[in-house]
């Protein structure tokens, strides 16, 4: 996923639009190992057995909404809950925005669903700072005049803007990025959330590039050589 990133800025093209349904493996051959989470008792019953792909190899698809990088892009892309901060405001996008939909993709990987479930802007804005903390006011000082409904003295004007209860139930169950990543990963956590929080920086200059991502030690480790 990182690698495609990496083809296609080079090739100056910023797809937009990366989600787990655009992501595909390449091969469609898997093998059946018991499934020991399973709450079948019967070894005869398919629920026993879960399949695991034979190949890890991938492919990006879904090149419709890929663009080539220009100025001032300010128009709305990516599908929601992978959807950047930068975006969302008005600010502008480029590269980046790729960068930050494969940090939710991989976030996803461990949980086994959405990180951001989310149908509004506010509420997609506040569970974002739930989870990665404040967004900077320098950002926030700049959003575009649609935004502006969502800052007030350069803040997220949240919870008094959510519009129900449950949006803000919604959000206050998020856990924080390491909590959640250690929740759900027993072994090389602390360099898979070292990643997440490069792919996951606000400020997209800031954001680590795709390349930088596939240089990170959490790629190098043994198990990944193997």
């Amino acid at each position: 996923m990182i690698k495609g990133a990496i083809v296609m800025h080079d090739l100056h093209l910023i797809h937009t639009d990366l989600k787990p349904e655009n992501i595909l493996l390449v091969s469609p051959e898997y093998v059946k190992v018991p499934d020991y989470k399973s709450t079948s008792r019967s070894p005869k019953d398919n629920s026993y057995f879960k399949r695991l792909p034979k190949s890890s190899a991938i492919k990006v698809i879904d090149f419709g909404s890929t663009t080539y990088e220009r100025q001032d892009q300010t128009y709305i892309v990516s599908t929601r809950h992978y959807r950047a901060p930068e975006v969302i405001l008005g600010l502008g996008w480029s590269y980046p925005c790729d960068i930050w939909s494969v940090g939710c993709i991989l976030v996803e990987l461990c949980k086994g669903e959405a990180l951001f479930q989310t149908h509004e802007n506010l509420e997609h804005l506040a569970m974002m700072e739930r989870v990665l903390g404040p967004l900077p006011q320098h950002m926030l000082k700049r959003v575009d005049r649609h935004a502006e409904k969502y800052v007030r003295r350069c803040r997220l004007h949240w919870p008094d803007g959510a519009t129900s209860r449950e949006s803000i139930k919604a959000v206050l169950k998020l856990p924080r990025l390491q909590n959640l990543i250690m929740q759900h990963v027993d072994h090389s956590a602390g360099d898979l959330i070292h990643l997440l929080q490069g792919l996951l920086r606000y400020d997209p200059i800031d954001r680590l590039t795709a390349r930088e991502a596939l240089r990170h030690p959490f790629f190098s480790r043994d198990q990944f050589r193997r």
